[in-house]
């Protein structure tokens, strides 16, 4: 008898339904189960003297035996080969893949742009593409944030990675994956995004000849849903809507390369054979996959704009309260119908820091410049807003109710400023003339007689 839990078949969505007979677990931080052979899973206790058909019992522990049972997250799997058995690590060629703290990198206070990394990008496979944008916090202390692009090229062919160091948030904006994990697969393609547990094996597989996007690799406190507050009990992501691996495994003994990112660096070892042996696994740690054309935006009906915190997705939390070690907020096709107001996002400052992606469309506060594959950095207390070709436009515009279509933007917002690496600070698509989109707001100050 199998144990696996599958999800109601969601709406058609052709994003969604690329890899045929893909089925997923559903609701966000359950207590899953699944076996990819019936019987592999135990019923009455996690660590039996012998495990079914000769599998040897782990655990992943992703927070401490004694946190409380909300937060706690922890997975008993059911594999071929325990992960004990590997030769040593050895350092391996970290490329442009930085952590924090970044000591060569740059504070800046300015505003700071970059267009999509060039065609000319080195092929490479997912894991070889990882290029740091900027971090901060400290990763030996589990604090703060890195945020990565990636430009691939290639699959990942018997290479595997895992990430010690913290949860991966990876948002594609072209091109689809296919992310092979110790927990089974999952097919992740823009208007998606995946998260893959701390500590997790994992390989990336192209779907497409080219796949570009974002990471947000976490430090700190697991990802997890934000408080709903005054909204009540619906809306922004629902639980249901987040979609787990059910259990697949690989069987194979050829020689396969196995990287690990421990205390800032990549460490290799050569195993004998694949990590992503999980025949059976029961938990809430594990991987995850969420559709964005699920997220119930809600919005200001009366007048003002409102703050971004209402488009948050999912947060993490550090210890101040209302101050996140990093949420990431999404900006999707939504009705605007405010009166008497300036829509866009209004001029300002702000104590939290700010990364803006932009996966299709145009950001609804700046008119140019922004593109597709491209990002922006406002650091804390940094001036920003609309450029003046927006202002211009929405403070003379007919307010009539607006679809906002076509667009999905989003953003890192943590509490930390970031500090820029210093190959993406010199950069030549960093934009270097980012402050002229302000440039030529006038002055329109008419004093009383």
């Amino acid at each position: 008898m199998t144990i696996t839990r599958v999800a109601a078949p969601p709406e058609p969505n052709p994003a969604r339904d690329t890899v045929a007979g893909l089925k997923y677990l559903s609701g966000f931080g359950n207590e899953h189960c699944s076996e990819a052979v019936p019987g592999a899973l135990p019923v009455h206790q996690n660590s039996p003297q012998k495990a079914p058909f000769g599998l040897y019992t782990e655990q992943l522990s992703a927070t401490a035996f004694t946190e409380p049972r909300v937060v706690n997250r922890r997975s008993w799997v059911y594999r071929i080969t325990p992960s004990a058995k590997h030769p040593p690590f050895t350092r391996a060629d970290d490329r442009t893949f930085r952590s924090a703290p970044v000591l060569d990198g740059v504070a800046d206070p300015n505003r700071l742009r970059w267009n999509p990394l060039p065609e000319t990008w080195p092929e490479a496979d997912f894991l070889d593409s990882i290029y740091t944008l900027a971090a901060n916090g400290n990763v030996l202390q589990r604090q703060g944030i890195a945020i990565h692009l990636y430009r691939a090229t290639r699959s990942m062919q018997s290479r595997y990675f895992g990430n010690n160091d913290g949860e991966l948030l990876v948002v594609p904006q072209q091109g689809q994956l296919l992310v092979h994990t110790e927990f089974g697969k999952l097919a992740v393609a823009p208007t998606q995004f995946a998260v893959i547990g701390r500590g997790i094996r994992f390989r990336v597989e192209l779907l497409d000849p080219l796949a570009v996007g974002y990471v947000c690799e976490n430090y700190g406190a697991p990802f997890t849903l934000p408080e709903l507050g005054p909204i009540g009990a619906n809306g922004l992501a629902h639980a249901r809507h987040f979609r787990y691996p059910v259990a697949a495994y690989e069987d194979n003994t050829g020689p396969v390369q196995v990287v690990q990112k421990f205390g800032g660096h990549l460490w290799a070892a050569d195993y004998d054979h694949s990590p992503l042996d999980v025949v059976a696994w029961h938990g809430s740690h594990a991987a995850y996959v969420f559709d964005l054309d699920d997220f119930n935006a809600v919005g200001m009906i009366g007048f003002d704009h409102p703050d971004p915190s209402i488009f948050a997705v999912l947060t993490s939390l550090s210890d101040t309260p209302g101050q996140a070690n990093v949420d990431f907020l999404a900006f999707p096709p939504r009705w605007n119908v405010a009166e008497h107001t300036f829509r866009p996002p209004h001029f300002h400052r702000n104590v939290m820091t700010e990364f803006m992606g932009l996966v299709q469309g145009v950001h609804d506060s700046k008119a140019e410049g922004f593109l597709p594959g491209g990002a922006s950095l406002h650091n804390m207390w940094s001036a920003h807003g609309p450029d003046h070709e927006t202002f211009d436009k929405a403070s003379t515009a007919e307010l009539t109710p607006q679809k906002i279509e076509g667009s999905l933007a989003f953003m890192f917002e943590t509490r930390w400023p970031l500090v820029v690496t210093d190959f993406a600070h010199a950069a030549p698509h960093r934009q270097p003339h980012y402050d002229t989109s302000w440039a030529d707001l006038q002055r329109l100050f008419t004093p009383p007689n």
